[in-house]
């Protein structure tokens, strides 16, 4: 579980936090159609065949498609994956140069009852782990910055929940539990390594015991709870008892 890696946990800055943007919008295009091919390719040999891939229309910076996995025989919750935030290398600092990945794309899964189909997500109930996934897929680029693992996010300052029937306000990057280490990294035809990281929504106390104590705690509390990629929206904070 999270815990296992505590070492390589200290190597790594532990929070990012917004900035005000200053550079203007910039029209990304249609995207990269070896990275889109890469995705598709990594989700089908780790999770299962992609369904459907929901298609940016106006994009900024990049265009952050999102792969979707449905439920299935033997997989009992629906896979979300981006393409398009690898398309550009994040600004990495001087001295984590080579340590660390300078590309990368992000998934979440999902309950087999959670609505994925384009009407649904007109409801923002629906759509935020969607959403969540593309602000984090173009965050790096919009600030000239770079997310790795253990790297947090608010869901602005102060921090708000996604959504009306949750308390999920912020959220961590970790490497996925709940697929092979191979799944990790993937590479594309024009030979670009990419990471795959997952992403966990947090609760207030969790995200607040992350800004202001670091990871370490917040990872026995996830290992403790059992907590993955697999998001359970009526889930309890970490920080108490398991049930």
């Amino acid at each position: 579980m999270f815990g296992r890696r505590r070492a390589r946990r200290r190597e790594h800055p532990t929070t990012v936090r917004h900035q005000e943007r200053e550079r203007p919008f910039e029209p990304a295009g249609l995207g990269c159609s070896e990275t889109v091919d890469a995705v598709d390719r990594h989700l089908e040999q780790w999770v299962g065949p992609v369904e459907t891939v929901f298609h940016e229309i106006v994009s900024d910076l990049v265009h952050v498609d999102v792969h979707l996995v449905p439920a299935g025989e033997g997989r009992p919750f629906h896979t979300l994956a981006t393409s398009g935030m690898s398309d550009r290398r994040m600004t990495v600092p001087q001295d984590l140069q080579g340590q660390v990945p300078d590309r990368v794309e992000v998934m979440v899964m999902l309950p087999p009852d959670w609505p994925v189909d384009e009407a649904s997500w007109v409801d923002e109930r629906s759509y935020w782990p969607v959403r969540a996934l593309k602000v984090l897929a173009r965050f790096p680029h919009e600030y000239e910055t770079w997310l790795g693992a253990w790297h947090s996010l608010p869901n602005g300052d102060p921090a708000e929940p996604y959504a009306d029937d949750t308390r999920f306000c912020g959220l961590m990057l970790a490497p996925p539990l709940r697929l092979p280490q191979g799944a990790r990294t993937f590479r594309t035809d024009d030979g670009r390594e990419v990471a795959l990281l997952a992403m966990l929504p947090l609760l207030p106390d969790e995200l607040e015991m992350k800004l202001t104590e670091g990871v370490d705690g917040l990872l026995d509390g996830l290992d403790a709870h059992g907590v993955t990629e697999l998001l359970d929206p009526d889930r309890p904070s970490v920080l108490g008892p398991p049930r």
